[in-house]
């Protein structure tokens, strides 16, 4: 068994002893999810440090750090063929990432409620207002440069 944990490590257990058999100190936040490959060969940690290690069993080594997020990576999941991993992050994305080369190949977003939409010129909005509409998908075409 896995676990994550708020003092930025996740825990291998083993369920017979019910003892920790290996700490991983590598994550800068909190390790929120970690999930092992159906195959068995493989284990995948998200963090708050917007990261994703993906760990080989066999040797305990990690052998990609995935570092596309822009915020925490909430959960992470394999495929049950073993060969891609899901990640989904605060940041509204989900990216899935090919186990054999540490690739993203996909990102998948919904649209948020402002996007595309036009402020350009818009009235009575204040700075904080404006700002909140741009993190939310609105585009303003007088503050680009």
């Amino acid at each position: 068994m896995a676990s994550g944990s708020g003092d930025s490590t996740f825990r291998l257990w083993d369920l017979e002893t019910y003892q920790c058999v290996r700490s991983f100190t590598e994550h800068n936040n909190w390790v929120y999810s970690v999930a092992f490959s159906p195959n068995g060969k493989f284990l995948a940690s998200g963090g708050g440090d917007s990261t994703i290690r993906l760990w080989d069993l066999k040797t305990l080594q990690c052998i990609y750090v995935l570092s596309e997020h822009s915020n925490r990576v909430r959960t992470v999941a394999f495929n049950p063929e073993s060969n891609i991993l899901a990640s989904a992050s605060i940041d509204g994305t989900i990216r899935l990432w090919e186990v054999k080369t540490g690739n993203c190949f996909a990102i998948l977003q919904t649209p948020r409620p402002y996007e595309e939409t036009d402020i350009t010129g818009a009235m009575g909005l204040t700075r904080a207002q404006r700002a909140s509409m741009i993190a939310l998908g609105a585009v303003d075409h007088s503050s680009e440069s």
